[in-house]
C-alpha cells in the first residue's frame, strides 16, 4: 500500500552541504560492524548499464542524461546513500550522471550504486524552483527511471492505489501544497521485489524532489 508521510527532520539527499558531508561520512566510519548486503539483492533486478537505456528513453523526450562517473572514494556518500533500519548505509561502488533539459539547463541527477558487480539503489534528484517548474519534464524522468530499473508493470498492480506513475506523484505534489510545503515522502512497497520512495524537500529558493528505489535488503 502506498504511504503518504510528513517528515519534520532533514532528509539526507546527496546533494548536501560540506560539513553535513562531514557529520554523514563521521556516523558512517562509527559503525564498526556494519551488516553486509547479501549477494541475492545483487544477483536481481536492475544492473549500471540500465543507465543506457533511461539516456535512450529520454533522449526522445528532449532530456539528455551524460555518461556516467564512477565515485569510489569517502565522497561516496554525497550520492548514493540509503537506510536500514532507520541508520544510513554506504555502498561500495556509485556512479552519478547529470540530467539536462535541451537547452543545457541542469534538471539534476541520476546516481546509481551498490557492488562493484551489481547496484542494489537508484537515486534521481530533480531540483527546481517550484513543483511546477519543469513538471512534465520531472514526470517523464520519473516515469522513465521507475519503469526502466524496476519494472513495466505499474498499471497491473491494482494494490499500488493510483493508476500509472504520474496520477502518483501528482497525488504527492497535492499532498506536499495540504501540507503546507513542509517535508514530505510516499512509499510504494513491494513492487517487483523493490521500495520506491519519493521525498519531496524544500529548500530556501527550490524545491528538492527525490526518487529512490531500493532492492528489497
Amino acid at each position: 500500500m502506498p504511504e503518504l508521510l510528513i517528515v519534520n527532520k532533514l532528509i539526507v539527499i546527496p546533494i548536501v552541504l560540506v560539513i553535513a558531508v562531514v557529520i554523514s561520512y563521521a556516523v558512517l566510519t562509527m559503525d564498526e560492524s556494519p551488516k553486509p548486503l547479501t549477494t541475492p539483492i545483487y544477483d536481481s533486478g536492475f544492473t549500471y548499464y540500465d543507465i543506457e537505456k533511461i539516456q535512450t528513453s529520454l533522449k526522445e523526450n528532449g532530456i539528455f542524461v551524460s555518461s556516467p562517473t564512477a565515485v569510489t572514494d569517502h565522497t561516496i556518500s554525497q550520492y548514493c546513500t540509503f537506510f536500514e533500519n532507520g541508520l544510513p548505509k554506504n555502498v561500495e561502488y556509485c556512479t552519478t550522471t547529470a540530467v539536462l533539459d535541451s537547452d543545457g539547463n541542469t534538471l539534476g541527477n541520476i546516481n546509481i550504486g551498490g557492488s562493484t558487480d551489481s547496484p542494489i539503489l537508484a537515486i534521481a534528484n530533480l531540483e527546481t524552483g517550484t513543483l511546477e517548474s519543469d513538471k512534465e519534464k520531472t514526470f517523464v524522468i520519473f516515469e522513465t527511471v521507475i519503469r526502466t530499473l524496476v519494472c513495466d508493470c505499474w498499471e497491473e498492480e491494482d494494490a499500488i492505489g493510483f493508476e500509472s506513475i504520474p496520477e502518483w506523484v501528482d497525488a504527492v505534489h497535492t499532498f506536499y501544497y495540504d501540507s503546507d510545503k513542509r517535508n514530505i515522502k510516499s512509499k510504494i512497497d513491494n513492487l517487483a521485489d523493490t521500495e520506491i520512495l519519493l521525498e519531496i524537500t524544500s529548500k530556501d529558493n527550490s524545491v528538492l524532489q527525490t526518487l529512490i528505489i531500493l532492492k528489497h535488503v
